[in-house]
């Protein structure tokens, strides 16, 4: 894994990569032609961690939601193994790790906005700067290992009012959520989170559609809702999924509420320029992480995918 110290990195986003990875085909865009680099090398922006998975979200198809005695909703694992998605309680592999090391700079990161911002640090923004670049897949990874954690609640929150898609990936139906509480002062939000048999896995959908999506983030209420959230479990941690940067509006709003952005780029397609503008939408938030998505690793290389496939020989 490479350094992802915010807002620094040594060369270009493209050149640090190249660097370090080996690069195969994209798995699903055979066609992309690779981005264009600079000639002199960039300090502005922050290294890039790798993220091996889907090169584009897909929609699975909708399944009812399934409640257990308990009053948890059931999510299947079989259904997260067939979107390669992280499965609880399955053997490591290099998902896993890549996910575990992810987090692991994330936290890292909380306990120094901590010392500045207090509770903001428990608030983590997924975004990316176009669609299709993987962001909703990395934001449910980071959410299941961010619930492995011993000492984290994690409150996984649909903020793509546009397309919705964090129930539907979990195998479960949307319902009141986001949008009707910053709608209806009278709604209280704890009635929508949606409690699920991942251990310390929770779900807050996107809620009823609304052609002011973006004017009910910018509102006040939007703190309020938050601050609740927060305060509701001190362990709990949100994550929340939100639009791409450069198609939507409601990313730049909530970046100002977040301790931090996790920014999924996409090793075959994101450009620089693409990547700057990004980021210069969510400067309401100081700490940017960039994560490589879509990365192919060649046999025998550096990454963890390698180490796995190794049978014991000791």
């Amino acid at each position: 894994m490479t350094d992802m110290t915010p807002r620094k990195m040594k060369g270009s986003l493209l050149e640090r990569a190249a660097d370090l990875y080996d690069f195969g085909a994209p798995p699903r865009a055979p066609q992309a032609q690779p981005v264009p680099m600079p000639e002199e090398p960039d300090s502005t922006l922050p290294a890039p961690k790798p993220i091996r998975g889907p090169a584009h979200e897909e929609a699975p198809l909708p399944r009812p939601r399934l409640e257990r005695e308990s009053g948890l909703a059931s999510i299947d694992r079989g259904m997260l193994a067939e979107k390669g998605l992280l499965v609880p309680g399955a053997p490591i592999g290099a998902l896993v790790e890549e996910f575990r090391q992810v987090k692991r700079q994330l936290v890292q990161t909380a306990r120094v906005v901590k010392k500045v911002d207090g509770d903001r640090s428990r608030t983590i923004l997924v975004c990316s700067a176009r669609p299709n670049d993987g962001k909703t897949y990395c934001a449910v990874n980071l959410a299941i290992a961010m619930a492995a954690e011993r000492d984290i609640d994690v409150l996984l929150i649909d903020a793509d009012f546009a397309k919705p898609d964090v129930m539907k990936r979990l195998g479960l139906n949307d319902g009141p959520g986001l949008l009707d509480a910053l709608a209806d002062p009278t709604i209280d939000i704890e009635a929508c989170v949606v409690a699920t048999d991942i251990p310390q896995l929770s779900l807050l959908p996107a809620g009823t559609k609304s052609n002011t999506d973006t004017e009910l983030l910018a509102s006040r209420r939007t703190g309020e809702i938050i601050a609740a959230l927060l305060a509701a479990d001190p362990k709990r941690l949100l994550i929340f999924d939100s639009p791409p940067a450069l198609a939507a509006t409601p990313a730049s709003v909530l970046a100002n509420h977040a301790g931090q952005v996790m920014l999924v780029v996409r090793a075959d397609r994101t450009s620089e320029g693409d990547l700057r503008e990004a980021v210069a939408l969510l400067e309401g938030c100081d700490h940017i992480q960039l994560v490589l998505n879509a990365v192919s690793f060649a046999p025998g290389g550096r990454r963890f995918g390698s180490y796995y496939g190794q049978e014991d020989t000791e």
